[in-house]
């Protein structure tokens, strides 16, 4: 898909955003907060969220993803094979990563609950990955990749 640092830019930062807006429902609803939290908390959740994700993206999750997609014995000549491994380690990392983000800022709010912090990050990163893996293969991967060549990638060929 991307083929330079600009087309990787943008491209993490589409699927940034489209997976940190429906990730931070999720999280809000699964903690009971839709209703209680202001919607000035929710967007200033939003844009943290946003710049933590896209921060590990950019300069942790992305270049750790990818060199152990390349490293590993698939085939690099067929691209639905590459796209699922790099989606599948993006998803993993992303998740161990944001889940820690999670249970520090839910610490910080009081809202961990009962027991311990090993106990409390599992929880949250299985909650995570279970609709963080299919939402990413399903929804979000493909949505993104199409609207990627049909607007980065294209304007990159006109303006060439």
């Amino acid at each position: 898909m991307p083929t330079t640092k600009k087309e990787s830019f943008y491209f993490g930062l589409m699927m940034c955003s489209g997976m940190v807006i429906v990730m931070t429902f999720y999280n809000l609803f699964m903690q009971d907060l839709l209703g209680v939290i202001p919607v000035t908390g929710i967007i200033f959740n939003l844009l943290l969220g946003f710049i933590v994700a896209f921060a590990l993206d950019l300069y942790f999750v992305g270049p750790v993803a990818r060199k152990i997609a390349f490293s590993l014995p698939i085939k690099q000549d067929m691209k639905i094979v590459k796209i699922l491994t790099m989606s599948v380690l993006m998803v993993l990392g992303m998740v161990i990563c944001m889940s820690l983000y999670g249970l520090i800022t839910a610490s910080v709010v009081g809202g961990l609950g009962e027991g311990s912090l090993l106990e409390s990050y599992a929880s949250i990163a299985m909650k995570n990955v279970i609709l963080a893996l299919p939402l990413q293969l399903i929804i979000m991967g493909p949505l993104v990749r199409y609207a990627f060549t049909k607007f980065v990638k294209r304007n990159e060929v006109s303006v060439a």
